[in-house]
């Protein structure tokens, strides 16, 4: 039961992006698309999954004086195999994420899950925590990536779907990504009352 409450965490009940409103950096900038917000969505995954992982199986080699730096480490070192990854597979991809790929190192949702939890758990509660927080992360991400190219630009994964002529510009700008997080917390939480 413990394994499924640690995945399940991070989907809804503390989702990083509409309740804890952290990583919001990466969320507002990238998610003007789908694609830009499902390939930060899998960059993330990889690097949190991966640095729980490592965190939780050597958090008893590591002294609390120097964990944090420990940490920064095992994340840069993730995120630089991810970034040269997509670097070489997926040059398109890479050029639009641009700086926000190099910058998952001090994304809080990484630092503050080795912290919080994968520090203090084994190593499967942390992957699975990690798992959760990535899935909860890249579901916030790709809704709102959906969301405002669909309504700023007519398209959906790149593919035409409404008449260019009838979008709102606004909401493939930075402003839109506000509105769109606004209106998810607010049906999230109009959902979740009612459920209760």
């Amino acid at each position: 039961m413990s394994l499924l409450k640690d995945f399940n965490q991070g989907i809804i009940k503390e989702n990083p992006v509409l309740r804890i409103m952290i990583g919001l950096c990466p969320v507002l900038a990238v998610s003007n698309t789908a694609v830009n917000a499902l390939g930060m969505s899998i960059a993330v995954a990889f690097v949190l999954i991966g640095s729980n992982l490592v965190v939780s199986a050597i958090r008893k080699l590591v002294p609390d004086q120097i964990r944090i730096p420990i940490f920064i480490i095992i994340i840069s070192t993730f995120v630089t195999i991810c970034d040269y990854l997509m670097q070489a597979y997926y040059p398109a991809l890479y050029q639009a994420l641009g700086v926000f790929v190099p910058l998952i190192v001090v994304n809080c949702i990484i630092l503050g899950r080795a912290e919080a939890f994968a520090y203090k758990n084994p190593v499967l509660n942390s992957v699975l925590d990690g798992a959760g927080m990535s899935l909860g992360f890249a579901l916030a991400l790709v809704s709102i990536g959906i969301i405002r190219e669909l309504l700023g630009a007519g398209a959906v994964f790149g593919f035409m779907v409404v008449n260019p002529a009838i979008v709102a510009l606004l909401m493939i700008l930075p402003p839109g990504a506000f509105l769109t997080i606004g209106f998810l917390m607010a049906g999230l939480n109009k959902l979740e009352n009612k459920v209760l």
